[in-house]
């Protein structure tokens, strides 16, 4: 157990990054179109198709991890070509995720003044020029602390997809822990888990402040 568990340390990595970054490329602009596609925003979205992306984000977040996972096991093989193994638990990862980057991003944009955006628009910017260069700069530090708790969130959902066979420390915890009653064993997996969550955390923290312009104006 000792000599899998560094390979379980890296697979937990690699699976927590690379489902977060897949589900920040997925909830990003689907976050943005959250907010800028409403009657009042900048780029009004006909309300059937906002209605059904509502409906979509509420209904992903609300079906439990595991059985979500069990749901998508056909688009699991379809792209990764098997459902069990570490890479394949990213498919289900970005699809448990994404909706919830989405909804932390619209949280992040909505903290933007509209002031700033009303000035955007009366100096003749486009919607797009007002999304990139004022909306999502302007919460930069809002959206790199919601994306901390997506990665720590995310974290969380490795452990659970070593049930189905996901590598990582889920699997060490199940596998040499609970099934052969290793509960010392579970311990250190959960001990593990716990300082990935401060380094995330504390990594986050750092370049949220880094980032907020309030701060640095204060100083």
């Amino acid at each position: 157990m000792c000599n899998d568990m560094p390979l379980a340390l890296w697979e937990t990595f690699y699976v927590t990054v690379a489902a977060t970054f897949f589900a920040i490329v997925i909830g990003l602009p689907l976050g943005v179109l959250l907010v800028v596609g409403e009657k009042d925003g900048i780029l009004p979205i006909p309300k059937p198709v906002m209605g059904f992306l509502n409906v979509l984000i509420n209904v992903l977040r609300s079906v439990p991890f595991l059985i979500l996972m069990i749901l998508v096991f056909p688009l699991t093989r379809l792209i990764v070509g098997t459902i069990v193994g570490t890479t394949a638990s990213i498919v289900p990862l970005v699809i448990a995720a994404f909706p919830f980057v989405a909804r932390l991003v619209e949280s992040s944009l909505r903290e933007v003044n509209p002031n700033i955006i009303e000035a955007a628009q009366s100096m003749g910017a486009s919607p797009l020029q007002i999304i990139v260069k004022v909306m999502i700069p302007e919460s930069v530090p809002s959206l790199i602390s919601n994306f901390t708790i997506a990665v720590t969130t995310v974290l969380g959902y490795t452990a659970m997809s070593g049930i189905i066979g996901g590598g990582g420390l889920g699997k060490i915890a199940i596998n040499y822990g609970y099934y052969r009653y290793k509960y010392l064993v579970m311990l250190v997996a959960v001990v593990i888990l716990v300082l990935l969550v401060q380094l995330f955390q504390s990594v986050g923290t750092k370049l949220a402040k880094a980032t907020d312009k309030r701060l640095k104006s204060g100083k």
